[in-house]
Parts: structure tokens; C-alpha cells; sequence
């Protein structure tokens, strides 16, 4: 097994856990999602595997990807890892599942939501808060819409508003809360759950359901990753935005 800098892998009975290990934010950069790319890549060969659970150390699950790295000498490397990150995530036949505790905000909560089942604890919270920095979420905005719908989709992606898990359960972003003290003994007992059934039953049974929902929502990323390039990367405003916040001043935008 890989030794890893920012994240940590824990290994179970039919279960792993890739652990996002830099708190206090636990901040996507593209060292850390070049990690989860080889972890995940590992637990794709593990046909034993029947729950690849993601959480994190510390008081929240991720703000986010790492803004200084979306500058534009790097933004294409960043993408890159991104999207590279989730496509393989589409592979994993075992179930993938969200472990929340605290923000899960921006990149964060695309891959929370990305997962097959987002598991959040009482104080939980969601968003994608990408809008105000004059850019839009690339997964975000494939998976949303089948997640909660179109409409529910953009009011959120355009607003940028962060929501609590009590909201995020009742569209459909979240499966199940339960207390903040329990956590991870509910996480615990849910996967235990389904863990002593058989792997490649699992592993079928998602198979069909994704082959039935999910290749529009595949060519939907690769046609998203090239919009970001082409079309939104190529806007003063989106340029503008990313750099009003790296240098803590308001935005002006100006509408091209």
C-alpha cells in the first residue's frame, strides 16, 4: 500500500476508509486529490471490497478546492486531478459512501454528493458556494440534477447557498443524519449493515442501476470539464472573481 502525506487509508473487513488528514478544512489541493486518485485506484482492485467510506479528521469533512492552485498557470493540472478523481470514483463497484461531519463545502461537498450514499451528522452543512467567485462547480452541476432535480439544482448553484443537513436530507443530498456524538458508531453500524453480504452481488447490483442513470451524467463531466476551459475560464469575470478572493477585496465584475 501507498504511503500518503494528506490523507490516511484504514482497512477493514470489506470496508476501507480514505480519510482526508488536513485539518482544520481538510482543503482538496492537488497534491491531496492526486492521493485520493491512488487510493481510490487501489480499491478498485480489492474484489472483496463491498464500502469505500470517505471522512475526514477533524471538525469538518472539506471546505473545498484549494483556490491559490486555480490560478491560471495551474488551473488546467487542477481540473485535471479533479475530474481525474471522480471518474475513477465511477469505478469503484463497491458502495461509496459519504461520511459528513461539519462543512462539506465547494469540492468538498461534490465529493460527499458524488458518493452513492451521504451519511451527514446533526451540524452538517452544504453548499456550493463556487457563483460568488464568478465560477461554477464542474460535478456539481452533472449530478445535482439527478440528485434533487433541475430546478432545486440551480437555485443552489446560482445562489451559492449553503444548507443544513436537516434541508440537504429532505431534497434528497443526504440519506440519513444522525447525532454528533454517535457518528461514527452509526456510520459503523450502517455499514455493517450490508457488509456480510456478498461483494459481487453488490457490485452488480450497482453495476445495473448506473448503467441504467449514469452515461448521460458521464458525457455530461467530460462536456462540463471542457466548458470550464473553453467558455468560463476565458471570462474576465471568472478570472476576476478568483482573484478579488485571493486578495480579500470585493469583486467587480463586469458581466463578460
Amino acid at each position: 500500500m501507498s504511503e500518503y502525506k494528506y490523507i490516511k487509508v484504514e482497512k477493514s473487513d470489506g470496508r476501507w476508509d480514505i480519510v482526508l488528514n488536513c485539518p482544520p478544512l481538510n482543503i482538496l489541493t492537488i497534491a491531496m486529490m492526486g492521493e485520493i486518485c491512488e487510493a481510490v485506484e487501489e480499491a478498485v482492485g480489492d474484489p472483496s471490497l463491498k464500502a469505500l467510506l470517505f471522512r475526514a479528521v477533524g471538525k469538518h469533512f472539506s471546505a473545498g478546492a484549494d483556490v491559490a492552485e486555480h490560478t491560471a498557470d495551474r488551473v488546467n493540472e487542477m481540473i485535471d486531478v479533479f475530474g481525474r478523481m471522480f471518474r475513477r470514483m465511477s469505478k469503484v463497484s463497491a458502495v461509496t459512501i459519504a461520511a459528513v461531519q461539519g462543512s462539506a463545502l465547494g469540492g468538498g461537498c461534490e465529493l460527499a454528493t458524488f458518493c452513492d450514499i451521504v451519511l451527514a451528522d446533526e451540524q452538517a452543512k452544504f453548499g456550493q458556494p463556487e457563483i460568488q467567485l464568478g465560477v461554477f462547480p464542474p460535478v456539481a452541476v452533472v449530478i445535482f440534477p439527478h440528485l434533487i432535480g433541475r430546478n432545486r439544482a440551480i437555485e443552489l448553484l446560482i445562489t451559492g447557498k449553503v444548507i443544513k443537513a436537516e434541508e440537504a436530507e429532505r431534497i434528497g443530498l443526504v440519506n440519513h443524519i444522525y447525532p454528533a456524538d454517535q457518528f461514527l458508531a452509526k456510520v459503523g453500524e450502517f455499514i455493517a449493515g450490508f457488509t456480510n453480504l456478498s461483494a459481487s452481488s453488490i457490485a452488480v447490483t450497482k453495476r445495473a442501476i448506473d448503467r441504467a442513470m449514469y452515461p448521460p451524467a458521464m458525457e455530461g463531466l467530460r462536456l462540463t470539464e471542457e466548458s470550464y476551459f473553453s467558455e468560463l475560464m476565458t471570462t474576465y469575470d471568472a478570472n476576476e472573481g478568483l482573484a478579488a478572493f485571493l486578495e480579500r477585496r470585493r469583486p467587480e465584475w463586469k458581466d463578460r
